[in-house]
């Protein structure tokens, strides 16, 4: 018979190979991309080969049974593989497209690999180093000190990556900081230093528009949750369009993107799709054609990778011209992605995931509840106006960042809750 996995079994080798490669991917994730490939690989390897040794020596990770995310996850990605059976898409191009939803399966990998409270911490304080790093590097930027390790983006003050992925990544992370700095992983002040950098990076320094809805979401869950419990609902409704309020009034690169946005949103409404190599214009033209192609085929989708396939024939001869040559493109939008691949069933399996996400966080202690759900909701808004999980660089992002809060509150039930402790 197989025996459960023993606290003893856990905390053999304080920094073992599997710990090493966990921190690789929680410091690759505020690398260049290339860091992010490689340790990708790392961790699906690192976890096929521990599973197949606990299969071999029959030991169970009971703790795993609390969750329910990682089932889901499964589930999604079953239905994602079985896809390829109907896919409209050529089989390189499906394929490709399923390895990048396969990412997902990067948070169910890091809480098999991380198997105490101590291995989260010390795989958390990894990934806050290195968004610390991005983060600080690119303010040095801003005073004009040249770091020689920064590529060349056609934007300024970005690190590695577009200015859209770094504001994203800032504005999530500051919540990160913010909500652990009383959790004993770094000093208060660290914490609040950091998360206020953040978010004032996002809002100053960079262009993104989804980074500036996403910092408002940081800021406003942590506004909302240092209030009251009486207050928070009131709180939830005001902060957001305070804070908006302010920074509008202060930025002037805000008025301007905000402003850009309205003005390309209304050419496109008024001239009807004709106004569609535009940023707003674009994505409401993707966004209509991706409704059209979900009412094409409602119940089981085009198949992954076919978004490209379905949205060219819905436009007609001005396809290649808006969506480019090949199988690459995206409707920068994660549900109608899912929805025109795996039709209303994907989409709505889809929205559980997430839904189990929050499930799971709301029994984990405070600080990493709220690290969690803050992260969650960042990826949710910025679901809304991109591809955030799909896209590289992104999409990992999110992945290893709720991959490692979700690792280190399962990990951390087992300490402060005896009944829910691994027994022999």
């Amino acid at each position: 018979p197989r025996r459960p996995l023993e606290m003893t079994d856990c905390n053999a080798k304080p920094w073992s190979l599997r710990l090493v490669l966990v921190c690789l991917a929680a410091l690759s994730v505020s690398l260049p991309m290339a860091w992010i490939s490689l340790a990708k690989v790392f961790v699906f390897v690192a976890t096929l080969l521990y599973l197949i040794s606990q299969l071999w020596t029959r030991r169970l990770d009971s703790n795993l049974e609390q969750l329910w995310t990682p089932w889901v996850l499964i589930l999604l990605m079953l239905w994602s593989a079985g896809s390829l059976g109907w896919t409209a898409a050529d089989l390189p191009s499906a394929l490709v497209t399923f390895v990048k939803h396969a990412k997902l399966l990067e948070i169910v990998l890091l809480v098999i690999l991380i198997r105490t409270a101590a291995e989260a911490r010390i795989a958390i304080t990894a990934f806050a180093f290195g968004q610390a790093f991005l983060l600080l590097s690119s303010w040095l930027m801003f005073v004009g000190i040249d770091v020689p390790w920064h590529a060349h983006a056609p934007t300024p003050y970005v690190v590695f990556s577009t200015y859209l992925d770094q504001s994203i990544m800032f504005a999530t992370a500051a919540s990160v900081f913010w909500h652990l700095r009383n959790d004993h992983l770094w000093p208060s002040w660290i914490g609040t230093i950091l998360a206020i950098l953040g978010l004032a990076n996002v809002f100053l320094l960079l262009e993104g528009r989804t980074g500036y809805l996403v910092a408002l979401t940081s800021l406003s869950l942590g506004l909302m949750w240092t209030l009251p419990q009486r207050m928070r609902l009131a709180a939830a409704v005001i902060a957001p369009i305070t804070v908006f309020s302010v920074m509008f009034v202060s930025s002037a690169q805000l008025q301007e993107r905000v402003s850009q946005v309205v003005i390309e949103t209304q050419s496109y409404v008024n001239a009807w799709g004709v106004d569609a190599i535009s940023s707003s214009g674009w994505r409401l033209n993707a966004w209509h054609r991706s409704l059209q192609a979900i009412s094409d085929a409602p119940l089981v989708g085009h198949g992954v990778g076919a978004w490209p396939e379905a949205v060219k024939r819905m436009e007609g001869t001005a396809a290649t011209q808006l969506f480019g040559e090949g199988n690459q493109s995206n409707p920068h939008q994660e549900y109608l992605l899912w929805g025109v691949e795996l039709g209303v069933g994907g989409f709505v399996l889809f929205l559980v995931a997430l839904a189990c996400m929050a499930r799971d966080a709301s029994h984990f202690a405070t600080p990493i509840k709220r690290a969690t759900l803050g992260v969650l909701g960042a990826a949710v808004v910025a679901c809304l106006f991109n591809s955030a999980l799909y896209d590289d660089l992104m999409g990992d992002f999110f992945c290893v960042s709720l991959g490692l809060l979700m690792a280190i509150g399962t990990r951390s039930m087992v300490k402060r809750n005896p009944k829910n402790e691994l027994a022999a």
